[in-house]
C-alpha cells in the first residue's frame, strides 16, 4: 500500500485551490477570460508558497478542452495526462541540474516544432536562476521571438541572478509568503478531510514554525501525524519542535511585570523539566513582545490570528511602552548569549535576570528615600540641622509665593526661562505667547505652520504644574501671532550682539589702521559676538 505525502496529496489542480496568492490567481483568470495570455510568465516568491502548482495550473488551462469558469475541468485527456506527468507538450525542466548552455540548446531546438497534440507547447523551467549566463543567451532570443505555438512558463526563488534582459520579456508575479492563518486554516480543512483528531493550538503552532511556506507546513503536519500516531495535539507538536506553548511565555510574562525574581526562576525551573529548546522559547517570547508593543501603541491593532488577541490585550496593561521596548531589546541581542552560555537554561535565566535589573521604576512603586542632612561647618560654627531647614523652608516659602500665584503681568520668555525644559519641547514653549494664565489653566497661542506633538505638550503641561505648584490645565490655541514670542526675541536679541559686535570691530582704531596701510578688509561672516556666560 503506497502512501503519498499531504504536500503532493492536497496540492491545488485549479485557481479556486490555491491559498493566499489570489491576486496572481486572478490575474491568470482574467487572461485567459479575455484572451490576453502574454508568451512568458515568471513567478517568483519562497520555497513552498506554490510557483510551480501555478505553473501547472496555467499549463492545463491554456491546453484545457472543457475549461469550467476558466478553470481547467481536471477531466479531459489533457488535464488528465498533465497531473499524470505523461503530457508530450508539456516540458518540465530543473535549471538546476541542467545549466549548461548544450542542456538549453537542446531543449529549444524543439521549440520550433508545432505542439503533438495539444493548441500550446509549454516549457516550464524551474529555478531558472540556476542557469549559466551563456545559457541565458540561448534562451534569450527564444523569449525574444518566440513561435507563436510556444509559452514558458518559468520559476525561481531568486530574481535577482536572473539578467534583466530576460526579466524585461517576462511577465513577473510575485508570490506572497503566506500567513500563519491561512497556513492553518488550510491544516484544519485537510485535517478534517482525512479525518484525523487535531486541537487548533497545535496546528497554529505548526503554521508558525512553517514560515510562510505551504509545503513546509504540510510536512511539520504529516510529522506531528506520524510522532502522535494519528493525534495532532498541543503537547505532541511542542514535544515534536522542542518549543512551549503560549501558556508558560505569558506566566513569565506575567512575572516579569510585576517583578519577581523568585517567580521567574521558579517558572524557568518548571519549563526545564520538559526539556525544552529554550532558544526557540526565547523567540516565542520576542514574538510575544512584539505583538505587545503593536497593541500598546494601536489598542486596536488585531494582527494575524496565531496569537490569542484578548490575552495580548489584557497583558499588555501591565506594561508601559518603554518597558515592552526594553525587554524586546534585551530578548533580541539575548539569542546570541545563550550559544556562548555553559547551559542553554543559565544563558536563558541571565537574560531574564537582565530584564529585571534594568527594569524601569514604576511610577508610584518606590517612595522616595529621606537622605539624613550631616551638620554643616562654617566659620568653626556648627550650624544644626534644624536650622538648615529652617532657612530652607523660608526660601521656599519665598520662592512659592512667587511661583504659586500665576499672573500674566509676568514675562512669557521668563516663565519659559525658569520651567528648565530642553529640546523640543523648549522650541514649542519658546514659539508661544501668553494669553491666559490663572489657578486653573495656562492658555498659549501657537502659529498654525509650527508643528508640535502631544508628547510635547505633555512634557509643557507638566512643567508648568511644577514651575506654579498646581495643577494647571494646558491649553494651546492655534491662530495667527501678531506679538513677539521668546524665540523671536532670542533671535532678534542674537542679531542684536551680532550687530554691536561688527560696529565694535568697524570702530576700533587698529581696525581702521591695517584697512588704511595695508588695504586690510574684514571678511563677512567672520565677526562673532563673545558669549558672555563663558568664563
Amino acid at each position: 500500500m503506497s502512501h503519498q505525502v499531504l504536500a503532493r496529496k492536497w496540492r491545488p489542480h485549479n485557481f479556486t485551490e490555491i491559498v493566499g496568492q489570489e491576486h496572481v490567481s486572478q490575474s491568470l483568470i482574467n487572461a485567459l477570460q479575455y484572451d490576453r495570455l502574454h508568451h512568458a510568465y515568471l513567478f517568483t516568491g519562497t520555497r513552498g508558497v506554490g510557483k510551480t502548482t501555478i505553473a501547472r495550473i496555467l499549463a492545463k488551462a491554456i491546453n484545457c478542452e472543457n475549461l469550467q469558469n476558466f478553470n481547467p475541468c481536471g477531466q479531459c485527456s489533457t488535464c488528465l495526462a498533465i497531473d499524470e506527468g505523461r503530457f508530450l507538450d508539456l516540458i518540465e525542466v530543473d535549471a538546476a541540474s541542467r545549466t549548461k548552455v548544450e542542456d538549453t540548446r537542446d531543449l529549444l531546438d524543439n521549440a520550433q516544432y508545432a505542439p503533438n497534440q495539444a493548441k500550446f507547447k509549454v516549457y516550464l523551467i524551474d529555478e531558472v536562476h540556476m542557469l549559466s549566463g551563456h545559457s541565458f543567451n540561448a534562451l534569450l532570443k527564444t523569449l525574444e521571438e518566440p513561435p507563436e505555438h510556444v509559452k514558458f512558463l518559468l520559476a525561481t526563488t531568486d530574481p535577482q541572478k536572473i539578467p534583466v534582459t530576460v526579466l524585461s520579456r517576462c511577465l513577473q508575479f510575485n508570490l506572497k509568503r503566506l500567513t500563519p492563518s491561512q497556513i492553518s486554516q488550510q491544516m484544519a480543512y485537510i485535517l478534517g478531510e482525512e479525518k484525523i483528531s487535531f486541537t487548533e493550538p497545535a496546528i497554529k503552532l505548526l503554521a508558525r514554525s512553517a514560515d510562510g511556506s505551504m509545503r513546509d507546513g504540510l510536512s511539520l503536519l504529516d510529522q506531528a501525524i506520524v510522532f502522535g500516531d494519528g493525534d495532532v495535539s498541543t503537547d505532541i507538536v511542542n514535544s515534536m519542535l522542542g518549543t512551549m506553548a503560549q501558556h508558560p511565555v505569558e506566566q513569565l510574562l506575567q512575572a516579569l511585570a510585576q517583578s519577581n525574581a523568585e517567580d521567574v526562576l521558579k517558572q524557568i525551573q518548571a519549563i526545564a523539566e520538559l526539556s525544552p529548546d529554550f532558544l526557540k522559547l526565547l523567540q516565542q517570547m520576542i514574538e510575544m513582545l512584539h505583538h505587545l508593543s503593536l497593541i500598546k501603541v494601536v489598542p486596536s491593532f488585531v494582527g494575524e490570528d496565531e496569537h490569542d488577541h484578548e490575552l495580548l490585550t489584557k497583558l499588555s496593561v501591565l506594561f508601559s511602552a518603554e518597558e515592552l521596548q526594553l525587554y524586546y531589546q534585551i530578548a533580541l541581542l539575548g539569542q546570541k548569549d545563550l550559544e556562548l552560555a555553559p547551559n542553554p537554561k543559565s544563558g536563558f535565566e541571565m537574560i531574564m535576570l537582565r530584564m529585571l535589573a534594568f527594569c524601569p521604576e514604576k511610577l508610584g512603586a518606590t517612595q522616595p528615600v529621606k537622605k539624613k542632612i550631616p551638620p554643616i561647618i562654617k566659620n568653626n560654627t556648627i550650624i544644626s540641622q534644624a536650622t538648615v531647614k529652617a532657612q530652607s523652608s523660608v526660601t521656599v516659602e519665598a520662592r512659592d509665593s512667587v511661583s504659586s500665584v500665576p499672573s500674566i503681568s509676568q514675562e512669557w520668555s521668563e516663565i519659559v526661562q525658569g520651567l528648565n525644559l530642553s529640546g523640543l519641547t523648549r522650541e514649542l514653549a519658546n514659539n508661544c505667547i501668553l494669553e491666559k494664565v490663572d489657578d486653573k489653566i495656562c492658555q498659549l497661542v501657537l502659529d498654525p505652520k509650527q508643528v508640535r506633538t502631544p508628547r510635547q505638550e505633555e512634557k509643557l503641561e507638566a512643567a508648568l504644574q511644577v514651575y506654579f505648584s498646581k495643577p494647571i490645565k494646558l491649553l494651546i490655541k492655534a491662530e495667527k501671532i501678531s506679538a513677539d514670542t521668546p524665540a523671536v526675541k532670542i533671535q532678534q536679541a542674537k542679531l542684536d550682539r551680532q550687530q554691536e559686535a561688527v560696529n565694535v570691530i568697524e570702530a576700533s582704531n587698529n581696525i581702521q589702521a591695517l584697512k588704511a596701510n595695508f588695504d586690510a578688509r574684514i571678511i563677512p561672516g567672520s565677526i562673532e559676538p563673545v558669549n558672555n556666560n563663558e568664563d
